[in-house]
């Protein structure tokens, strides 16, 4: 495998937090709520199992984890959450997918579009970015080592790739449960597992002001209540990152 989106670890390097913008209940409780159209039980439905341990590595309130379950499964009768996906492309011809989760799409489109556009981007049509991406499975792990990756790669995983002390291993779309359970059965910490678009090429930015108009786009889809993922095919060195 060629790469995957390095936007979550320059999010984790520069500082940003969506903690900090008073958006990470919003988001995640979005996220539990589409997931729990499939099922209001975690056991049964893994989708959801995910959103909740997310929510909890987050600290989210279980009563607030609980709402959000309720609002997906229709037990509190409210606003239908729909989950929706969006594509563009950004500075240096980037490739975005934008996944939201909103009860509303008739704001949350003008409202990516608007990142994009003001960031030097634009939306594209369906299709038209998903195609440079792989549905794959993503575990992101504590550890790293030569023994650690065998270790895992004994237990099914496609591919596996070192980022400072973490490993984040990749997996048929399919298989992520049972992987997973795996790696808990072994003691090794989890510290994320998700669907994830992995990109099937990287675009290395090395133009510092490519880089910051980059990141700013980012920073601005972030900022959007409804948006729960964004997956894309950049890399930036971390000395162009302020």
């Amino acid at each position: 495998m060629s790469g995957h989106s390095k936007w979550s670890t320059i999010k984790r390097q520069k500082g940003a937090k969506d903690a900090a913008r008073g958006a990470l209940f919003t988001k995640i409780g979005n996220a539990i709520a589409v997931a729990a159209k499939g099922g209001s039980d975690p056991e049964t439905n893994f989708s959801l199992r995910l959103a909740v341990d997310k929510a909890k590595a987050s600290n989210m309130p279980l009563a607030n984890i609980q709402r959000s379950i309720d609002r997906g499964s229709g037990k509190l009768g409210s606003s239908l959450i729909h989950e929706v996906t969006y594509e563009g492309y950004g500075p240096n011809g980037i490739a975005i997918i934008v996944e939201a989760a909103t009860d509303n799409i008739n704001r949350t489109l003008p409202d990516v579009r608007l990142a994009l556009s003001k960031h030097g981007g634009r939306i594209a049509e369906q299709g038209a970015v998903a195609f440079q991406f792989e549905r794959k499975g993503m575990i992101r792990i504590k550890g790293k080592g030569d023994e650690l990756m065998l270790e895992m790669m004994d237990l099914g995983v496609d591919d596996a790739k070192e980022e400072d002390d973490e490993m984040i291993l990749y997996t048929d779309q399919k298989e992520l449960a049972i992987i997973r359970d795996k790696i808990k059965e072994l003691k090794v910490e989890i510290l994320d597992a998700e669907l994830a678009y992995v990109p099937g090429t990287i675009i290395e930015i090395t133009d510092k002001v490519v880089a910051g108009k980059i990141i700013r786009l980012m920073d601005a889809l972030e900022d959007i209540d409804d948006v729960t993922n964004i997956y894309t095919n950049f890399d930036i060195p971390e000395e162009l990152i302020d």
